[in-house]
């Protein structure tokens, strides 16, 4: 009577309403994509297919599920953005901003080093103009 619970109830998970199926009890999707979420598991079918959502969710394990659905669901939207490099996209792009930040950060401590240095004999660098 449990199985029927569910189907009676409670209205299908997103992934279930979106493939047109009905939503078991023991659906895989139904924790991670729950029904008032819909463009979650749009966006991950769209780019990995609900076969293979199914699949890589079955090959793991329960307590890793999760974290699995946040990367695919996190990728999906990256695919959005930029549909060739995906989420490598968004990370070069990080890299980059990160590599900038560190050369502005060396001039900076740079300047405040001559500027420190300026301070700490004011003589030297008069006998130098």
């Amino acid at each position: 009577m449990e199985s029927g619970t569910r189907q009676g109830a409670l209205s299908p998970c997103a992934a279930c309403k979106l493939i047109r199926r009905r939503c078991a009890q023991d659906c895989v999707f139904a924790p991670y994509f729950p029904a008032d979420e819909p463009q979650k598991f749009a966006s991950v079918h769209k780019v990995f297919g609900a076969s293979n959502v199914n699949k890589m969710l079955q090959e793991l394990q329960e307590h890793q599920r999760s974290e699995a659905v946040s990367s695919m669901v996190y990728e999906a939207n990256a695919r959005f953005h930029d549909p060739v490099r995906g989420c490598v996209g968004a990370i070069s792009s990080l890299q980059q901003q990160v590599e900038s930040l560190q050369a502005q950060l060396a001039l900076a401590q740079a300047e405040v080093e001559q500027m420190r240095m300026r301070l700490i004999s004011p003589s030297s660098s008069s006998s130098h103009n």
